[in-house]
């Protein structure tokens, strides 16, 4: 389990990183992409337990039974669905400047802006 968090934890590192030191549009967003998708691993990997039962009650279920909450599937399933969107609206952005400028490079769009 301790290997598990440790490659999470460099995943969300790389994205963060990438985000701050790549200098391509399209990097930034697949740097993001990753981050998010390292964030998102985080919450599954620590909501993962064993001995948890699917939540649907019967009549026959045995009394003392542990079930899984499914509010934090459900806000996992919202965070995945908001970083598609997010993402799609940054390459969005990123294909506007890419009409406007010659480069995708943060600093030559800087450079010819100003």
């Amino acid at each position: 389990m301790i290997f598990l968090e440790a490659c999470v934890f460099i995943t969300v590192l790389f994205g963060f990183f990438g985000i701050l030191l790549k200098k391509n549009l399209l990097m930034k967003v697949l740097s993001m992409d990753v981050m998010s998708t390292g964030v998102i691993s985080f919450y599954v990997l620590v909501a993962a337990r064993t001995g948890v039962f699917t939540p649907i009650v019967a009549d026959d279920s045995p009394e003392g039974v542990i079930y899984a909450d499914p509010v934090p599937q459900a806000v996992i399933l919202t965070a995945i669905v908001i970083g598609l969107s997010i993402q799609a609206l940054m390459l969005v952005g990123v294909m506007k400047l890419s009409n406007h400028y010659p480069s995708l490079n943060c600093d030559e769009i800087e450079e010819s802006a100003g």
